[in-house]
């Protein structure tokens, strides 16, 4: 196997250490994916520079410039505290003419947009909830006709930020609410969609142009509190002591017939064709009781922590997490970019 330089960029706080000696559970949680990531490669041999930045790109010049980097695999999630200008880091990456691992600036922005990449599934006649966007400083205009329940969320975060049991509305009255919480504290136009009862899929996907998907995946709600919704909202997916108690747990979905699987297969490499995604991503669905399947979201460059479930998924297929990561890199490498036409 060739040895590579590669710089690995993520968030100036997110740098991990060499070691996890001396460090909490907590702490380690903070920087979990870098550190693995990082230690992954470096298991794989390759030569490893790690750079924080947040907001100046003129380091990534000057790292591009000095180590000279075979491959940058893209661990930033967001760029001057705002998401969606984690495309422009990666658009930066192209002008610079240096491949990269991860998603394409186009993806990005497409699949970062929930509302404009529905408009997308329903082109290309992929089954996704209905929904309606409100447009942060303006009023909240709510169509006479609007169908519940539905669910509120932001239209470009991620990570479930801003998602809890509230999100989910029964009329126009909290449908307000909700959406002007979404303006206020996450401070984004919010996004209401039909809310689509059932099991909570998500399957992961390898490739550019030709695809590979990962076995189905599932969230497993053991103990949910009466009256609540099975949905991943941020306290389910990132507080330790919650998940213990409600007991959330993940795996290979139960009682999936290999015909519905096969399926979901299909959706979801249409899904990244029609987001025109690369590198590696995530697609989450719902499936109802009576066996339809939605498509709620793709989510390229999905969290890459060892022991979280795409790279879990990935292990169940056969392919270990160094294995992994250097399938991310060689399609990095293989990235038709613009610029390598010229």
């Amino acid at each position: 196997m060739k040895q590579l330089r590669v710089l690995v960029l993520t968030h100036a706080d997110l740098v991990p250490p060499d070691s996890l000696e001396g460090r909490s559970e907590r702490e380690i949680a903070l920087w979990r994916k870098e550190y693995d990531v990082c230690a992954g490669l470096r298991e794989l041999g390759h030569e490893v520079q790690v750079l924080g930045v947040s907001h100046d790109l003129a380091p990534i010049r000057q790292h591009v410039e000095g180590f000279q980097p075979d491959v940058v695999f893209q661990l930033l999630m967001e760029f001057q505290d705002v998401a969606v200008y984690q495309a422009h880091v990666t658009g930066y990456l192209e002008l610079l003419r240096v491949p990269y691992a991860g998603c394409n600036p186009r993806g990005l922005l497409l699949a970062r947009d929930k509302a404009l990449s529905k408009l997308l599934f329903r082109v290309h006649r992929i089954p996704t909830p209905g929904f309606v966007v409100f447009p942060r400083e303006r009023k909240i205009r709510v169509p006479k006709k609007l169908d519940y329940p539905r669910i509120v969320k932001s239209v470009d975060e991620e990570a479930s930020l801003g998602i809890a049991q509230a999100s989910i509305v029964y009329d126009e009255e909290k449908l307000r609410e909700r959406v002007a919480f979404v303006h206020r504290r996450v401070g984004t136009d919010a996004i209401a969609e039909q809310y689509v009862a059932g099991r909570e899929l998500t399957i992961g996907v390898l490739g550019n142009d030709r695809l590979t998907t990962f076995p189905v995946w599932e969230m497993f709600f053991e103990n949910l509190p009466e009256g609540a919704e099975p949905i991943a909202t941020a306290r389910v997916k990132w507080d330790p002591d919650y998940q213990k108690r409600v007991g959330i747990e993940t795996g290979p979905a139960e009682k999936v017939a290999p015909e519905k699987a096969a399926e979901i297969a299909r959706i979801a490499k249409r899904t990244v064709r029609a987001l025109g995604l690369s590198g590696y991503a995530r697609i989450d669905l719902r499936l109802t009781e009576d066996g339809r399947l939605y498509v709620i979201e793709a989510n390229p460059n999905p969290d890459l922590t060892r022991d979280e479930d795409f790279a879990r998924s990935a292990a169940d297929a056969g392919l270990d997490y160094p294995s992994l990561l250097q399938r991310i890199l060689l399609l990095g490498l293989r990235h038709p970019s613009p610029w390598k036409a010229n």
